[in-house]
């Protein structure tokens, strides 16, 4: 890794891709998680938000598109590298992502490749570094278009658990959704079509305002005055199908970072939010207090926390794998496994029976997951259904979804795929069901 005298020396621009390089491997070779992976970065932090922008794009593109990035790499370099030249791998991860995805001119992605290539102490291999970023200036339009773009980009295991969910035709336009940039949802306090005209972005169902470009969100109007937080379309859908919650008693359990906390309050429920971190419990009071809302916070696990007295509203947004956030966190796909996803269901089952004993008889428990496989969607909660028979599913309807009717899966839970809306952007996946204790 280079020392920080040698951060000093180098323009923004090979700065921007030394910090790309930097997260590719944290995330890649570390098992770090991309949010994390930026924050730790020394480089990333260092550059201006211009440059910062452009990092994070590389990063992203190297880990949506690192199917197609591998075959055109491996195309062109047939025998291994010794393994103390791995960090060679990422530098051409870094310099194929601009080349052939990003408007970065020819010239300039093959000159700072070779120059990262120095930068990272892999000197030798320079010349490499050059000969494969050259023949690929030369070849890889054509290699690309020989490629299943949806196919190679996503691991096997995944691409079949959605074959076998959701048929080979969905499967596959999920998989072309990760690879778009997603656009920017804002979940709105009211009257979403004022603040869609005011950021210049189209109000889509009754509170979301979906903006084409990311943002600094700092930087918008209603930051300030906390008109507005930053949240997915299909999350903001899940709590909705709560239907009326003014009054009512509500847990918010495993809430952080707090968007559901923060849609329960503005719908009037009396919130408290339980989490196991204090550290994220920390950022769901910043947004309550920057939103003028007001919830209880309480740091437990929820698998022990016992509350005064059961709630009319309990969620449990659960932990989940995030198969659904590929759109945002393509790091998900290269960091998770089907091991994974076996331990997750353990956790999700122990903490549905902890929700189930704090809702009041009469009261609802929406089970919340940002996941596309059953395991964690319908499979959990028809097990939990099984084994508890005080609480009956309630059916979600089109009405409860917005006219979403494709969110409505057969047996009455709510299910958006990241396919739905593709025309404008797509949406995460997410799972949700409203189940009711007996009164």
């Amino acid at each position: 890794m280079p020392s920080d005298q040698k951060f000093s020396r180098h323009d923004d621009a090979l700065m921007s891709r030394l910090a790309a390089f930097e997260v590719i491997s944290d995330v890649l070779r570390r098992g770090r998680p991309l949010d994390d992976a930026l924050a730790a970065s020394r480089a990333y932090g260092a550059l201006d938000p211009a440059g910062k922008g452009f990092a994070a794009y590389l990063v992203r593109t190297a880990l949506r598109r690192l199917g197609q990035i591998d075959a055109l790499i491996q195309h062109c370099v047939r025998e291994p590298l010794p393994r103390k030249a791995k960090p060679v791998y990422d530098v051409l991860r870094v310099g194929v992502a601009q080349l052939m995805f990003s408007a970065t001119a020819d010239h300039a992605a093959v000159d700072t490749t070779v120059d990262l290539c120095r930068t990272v102490n892999q000197v030798p291999f320079a010349k490499l570094v050059n000969a494969v970023m050259r023949r690929l200036q030369r070849e890889g339009d054509a290699l690309l278009k020989a490629q299943d773009e949806s196919a190679i980009n996503t691991p096997a295991w995944l691409m079949e658990s959605w074959k076998t969910a959701y048929g080979a035709d969905t499967a596959a336009a999920i998989a072309r959704q990760h690879l778009e940039t997603p656009p920017l949802d804002l979940s709105v306090k009211s009257d979403a079509p004022m603040w869609a005209e005011k950021l210049g972005g189209e109000a889509i169902f009754e509170a979301t305002v979906r903006l084409a470009e990311a943002a600094d969100v700092t930087r918008l109007d209603g930051f300030e005055d906390g008109a507005w937080w930053v949240q997915d379309a299909a999350a903001r859908l899940a709590i909705g199908v709560l239907g009326d919650v003014s009054g009512k008693r509500a847990l918010d359990l495993c809430a952080a970072p707090g968007g559901k906390t923060l849609d329960l309050c503005a719908a009037g429920a009396d919130v408290t939010a339980v989490d196991i971190s204090e550290k994220r419990l920390q950022r769901v009071s910043e947004n309550l207090k920057r939103t003028g809302l007001s919830a209880r916070t309480v740091a437990a696990d929820v698998r022990t926390f016992v509350p005064d007295a059961p709630a009319e509203i309990v969620v449990l947004d659960a932990p989940c794998s995030s198969t659904g956030t590929l759109r945002r966190h393509p790091d998900v796909a290269h960091l998770k496994s089907p091991e994974d996803i076996d331990k997750l269901a353990g956790v999700q089952a122990a903490l549905l029976d902890a929700a189930a004993a704090m809702t009041a008889p009469g009261g609802t428990l929406l089970y919340v997951t940002c996941s596309l496989q059953p395991e964690e969607g319908e499979d959990a909660v028809e097990g939990f259904l099984s084994r508890t028979p005080a609480f009956r599913r309630n059916p979600v309807t089109a009405q409860d979804v917005s006219g979403l009717t494709a969110a409505v899966t057969p047996t009455g839970d709510f299910r958006t795929l990241p396919c739905y809306m593709s025309d404008i952007g797509g949406m995460d996946g997410f799972f949700a069901a409203r189940l009711v204790r007996a009164a």
